[in-house]
């Protein structure tokens, strides 16, 4: 499968990255769209995958903050290879931001194995989109991938 990469603002591909999320995240796993989309989209950096046909088959954002999350990938195209470009297009742009620690949000029952990969819990656990969480971090020059079927 051949794909690109893309470093994606959010005022110009706004539609294009509703789409694939709302795709992933409302449609697919019936999330809440009012709990999809926030105000740190507008000042996040933006990644997009797109297929040979220039079809968009995955995003991920990096807030300013350092948290890499609404990681959406459409189901046929939910490969290692995907997965992988896309947070190494992220984390790429966390070491050109500086960004010495970044953070991933996690559901409860990957805390364990995340934290024999590196990551250390960040704050209490909370809710988003009805579902616990737990904020987890990791400096960034060592940052692995994270189980992706435990984010969002």
């Amino acid at each position: 499968m051949s794909f690109t990469i893309e470093n994606v603002d959010w005022e110009r591909n706004q539609s294009r990255l509703k789409a694939l999320r709302e795709h992933v995240f409302v449609l697919e796993w019936q999330l809440s769209p009012d709990s999809e989309f926030d105000e740190r989209d507008k000042n996040a950096f933006h990644v997009l995958v797109v297929a040979e046909n220039n079809t968009p088959i995955a995003t991920g954002r990096l807030t300013q903050c350092g948290e890499i999350g609404r990681i959406a990938v459409k189901r046929n195209h939910r490969h290692l290879s995907v997965y992988r470009a896309l947070f190494a297009a992220l984390i790429d742009i966390a070491k050109k931001q500086r960004l010495a620690t970044l953070r991933v949000n996690l559901s409860l029952d990957s805390v364990s194995y995340h934290s024999q990969l590196g990551f250390k819990p960040d704050g209490k656990v909370f809710m988003d989109g009805g579902i616990p969480r737990q904020r987890m971090c990791c400096p960034a020059e060592r940052f692995p991938l994270p189980d992706v079927s435990q984010m969002h």
